[in-house]
């Protein structure tokens, strides 16, 4: 079944409609986001990965460090 997504983009991309966005949909379980100039390149993930991955960002602790 294929559900017709309706994509947001981001309040920090400003009001242009250049293609240096941030998009956002949803499904009930999962969140899509896409860069507007890849929109076939989505990533797709749940609520609680996201919120410790956003959640790290701001205390701006690395998660990997390179060797």
């Amino acid at each position: 079944m294929n559900i017709a997504l309706t994509w947001q983009k981001s309040s920090f991309s400003g009001g242009s409609d250049g293609n240096n966005c941030l998009e956002l949909t949803a499904t009930p379980t999962i969140l899509h986001l896409r860069e507007s100039d890849t929109p076939t390149t989505i990533l797709t993930i749940t609520p609680t990965p996201l919120a410790h991955l956003l959640a790290g960002i701001r205390k701006d602790t690395p998660t990997h460090q390179s060797p």
